[in-house]
């Protein structure tokens, strides 16, 4: 038997991802594995009466549901809940770690106001009431000068009641800049409203799909739900359901699946055009798919025939046609898009192509297919009281330009607030506050943003945890774990239908924290008039328990509420949105000849939540070794650039420099390096802190000149020994 060199990489790393996937080495894993590692602060239990608990992990946009095995009331394990309509019993590394989040040491354990330089680390311990009075004293002040609006919040998430009190603050004092960090969820609601016409969101049924076209998802990465995806992967394989993986580099996804496809990086719309230029050509194309494909047809049979697109892609024409083929005559083909884990905005061109293709097969809203989903909000709450001060400060522009002019359609666009800050902005901020989020470390040019933070006088962060952005804060009001906490989890993550889970305290708060929903309801009866009006609970358990409903008895005994019986968004797509630009990434290939692109790793953390110490020493020694982080490069690049494996180089981008080890990787296209996010971090503690670069760092926005979105996939770069 022959094996040809992309054959054996991908047996190579398709084995190790198999074993970093395999349920086995966490089977293995009892309580006194998970805790037999030297970490001085590991609580060690006494005998006494074992019990379990069940919640939900929000760990991540999956929703698992989880059962937490307690010992004379300590915490000791978290496994997956059997059953459980999003997770049936299995658990991913960082829920498998979530004890040393609520037990480590980065935890902020009481309210803390800044007492030395900002960013320097020089806390004071002070109370609940003085944090709010002080925080109140600020807000009230700004309100009377009649500059409401110069507040602004960001938040991890807008879904759910917690960031929905906080953009409730927000209306009910008087500013319209509650601004959510950015994700793939903004372009696929971008996508969504301009294919279909209706608001909402995608969902797939991929336990009944039968064929996998997977356009840099990182369906074995931790894309979507990552337990979800993991036991999909699992079922197709055992169905023999075929998953190609379109991937500039051989990814732990793109070794799994059946086929890997090498693109050059960027031109993944291309190719999804040219395969649906075949299925129209060949008559492949659904009947009653589409709207309105008349429009579009000439253009994508000459401007994307199968020739011209393998020039741009990489991808032979061969490859381009029988992929084609080979989706449009599967049963229930699904195509799927939303780079790694998708966590980064990408561009409405690349998100509107891919859906054409599961429109062109006609499996929208069918078993086995793309849902459209439309929004379902269970919320229900009385408006907003608003009096003088908060009208007029609603009636003013959002500070980051967001649902007007040119980007009426983008919600948020997060990537404009430091530019705004350093003088475009419409008018200046005074407070910020920050929840669930860590721009300081997760948005593109993450330096510049925490430099242009430098500009607001007040700044408060409600972070558990002491993570970069928390540490530019003058005001910490810490919130609890989600172990110590009730909050409702709606999962979207790519679910095919509305579920929301039920997150409920399994301990009792271990510092002196204060859930965040019940701290917006404080502030706001502290700031009083109108803004006190807007909030009538008298805590947030009762806010809870009135918004879920006739939800909450099922969330109390089973743990989970899902809806099969929801609306969608539409059946037929509207193809306008082809019409959109590519984006070009940032640099000059004469100066920067090499293109550099992020990538995910399911073995780190890349969103709010930081690595666990677990976590890291999961990570390959070609990934993070001691406290150098390493480039991937092709040997043929490497061979000419003078560089060997190991070798400490200097990586440059317009955006600045690092020095990074070199590792060589035949899984990856030459004149293309690749480094993984999540690394970098300078804040945390000793497992986490100074390991590796932030990727974030050297790469800068890019803005999608059809939604504003910045849809940066990566940027040209440099290389040169050290």
């Amino acid at each position: 038997m022959k094996v040809d060199r992309r054959s054996f990489l991908s047996f190579v790393i398709g084995g190790a991802a198999g074993t970093a996937l395999s349920p086995l080495p966490w089977k293995l894993m009892d309580d006194s594995s998970i805790w037999s590692q030297m970490w001085p602060w590991t609580p060690v239990p006494p005998d006494g009466e074992v019990v379990y608990e069940d919640s939900t992990c929000s760990l991540c946009p999956g929703g698992c549901g989880i059962t937490v095995r307690k010992v004379d009331n300590r915490a000791v394990k978290i496994e997956g809940k059997p059953g459980h309509p999003v997770n049936d019993g299995g658990i991913c590394i960082l829920g498998l770690s979530g004890l040393q989040m609520l037990y480590g040491p980065t935890r902020i354990k009481a309210p803390m106001k800044r007492m030395g330089e900002r960013g320097a680390g020089k806390w004071q311990k002070i109370s609940w009431d003085e944090a709010l009075g002080m925080l109140a004293e600020k807000l009230t002040a700004i309100r009377e000068r009649e500059e409401a609006h110069t507040v602004a919040a960001i938040a991890g998430s807008d879904q759910g009641t917690v960031p929905a009190l906080l953009a409730r603050f927000m209306a009910a004092f008087g500013s319209p800049n509650f601004i959510r960090t950015p994700s793939y969820q903004d372009t696929d609601e971008l996508a969504v409203g301009t294919l279909f016409g209706e608001a909402g969101r995608t969902g797939f049924d991929l336990e009944n799909a039968d064929y996998i076209l997977s356009f840099g998802s990182g369906i074995a990465d931790g894309w979507g739900s990552p337990v979800r995806m993991i036991k999909a992967c699992s079922l197709w394989k055992e169905k023999r359901v075929p998953v190609v993986q379109v991937d500039p580099r051989l990814s732990n996804s793109a070794a799994k699946a059946t086929r890997w496809v090498p693109i050059t990086p960027g031109t993944e719309a291309d190719l999804a055009l040219g395969i649906a230029a075949v299925m129209i050509a060949k008559n492949l194309v659904g009947s009653g798919a589409v709207s309105g494909l008349g429009g579009i047809k000439n253009t994508l049979l000459t401007d994307y025939a199968p020739e011209k697109v393998s020039l741009s892609t990489g991808v032979s024409v061969e490859a381009i046609v029988e992929i084609a083929k080979d989706f449009a005559r599967a049963n229930r083909p699904l195509a799927l898009c939303g780079r790694g884990k998708a966590q980064s905005p990408e561009s409405l061109r690349e998100t509107a192509a891919v859906y054409l293709l599961n429109g062109l097969t006609g499996n929208v809203n069918q078993e086995g297919g793309m849902w459209a989903i439309a929004p379902a909000d269970y919320i229900q709450w009385p408006e907003v009281a608003r009096d003088k001060a908060a009208s007029a400060g609603l009636r003013q522009p959002r500070f980051d330009g967001a649902g007007s002019g040119q980007y009426a359609n983008a919600r948020h666009l997060l990537q404009r607030l430091p530019d705004g800050l350093n003088g475009s902005g419409p008018y200046p901020i005074q407070v910020l506050m920050v929840a669930d989020a860590n721009p300081c470390h997760s948005l593109h040019d993450a330096a510049a943003f925490k430099a242009a933070l430098d500009k607001i006088p007040f700044i408060v962060s409600f972070s558990s945890f002491n993570d970069e952005t928390a540490a530019m804060a003058d005001l910490l009001l810490p919130d609890h774990v989600y172990l110590e906490r009730y909050a409702d989890v709606p999962v979207a993550a790519g679910l095919p239908n509305q579920t929301i889970g039920l997150s409920k305290p399994v301990v009792s708060p271990q510092f002196n924290t204060r859930h965040l929903g019940e701290t917006l309801i404080n502030l706001a009866q502290a700031v009083g008039g109108s803004v006190a009006e807007s909030f009538p609970w008298k805590n947030y358990e009762t806010c809870l328990q009135e918004t879920l409903a006739d939800k909450w008895d099922v969330l109390m005994q089973k743990g989970v509420w899902v809806d099969d019986d929801f609306a969608t968004a539409g059946s037929s797509l509207q193809m306008a949105a082809l019409d959109t630009p590519a984006v070009e990434i940032e640099g000059d290939a004469g100066t920067f000849p090499l293109l550099l692109m992020p990538y995910d790793s399911i073995r780190i953390s890349s969103g709010y939540i930081g690595d666990t110490p677990f976590m890291i020493k999961t990570v390959a020694d070609t990934v993070i070794k001691g406290k150098d982080g390493f480039v991937e490069i092709n040997p043929q690049s490497a061979g000419e650039m003078g560089l060997s494996e190991g070798d400490l180089a200097t990586l440059t981008t317009p955006r600045g420099e690092a020095p990074v080890r070199v590792h060589l990787f035949e899984g990856i296209k030459p004149g293309v390096i690749a480094m993984a996010k999540g690394l970098g971090h300078t804040a945390y503690d000793g497992f986490l802190a100074d390991k590796g670069i932030n990727v974030n760092e050297l790469i800068g926005p890019v803005e999608d000149p059809s939604s504003g979105l910045d849809a940066a996939w990566g940027i040209r770069a440099k290389l040169a020994k050290a």
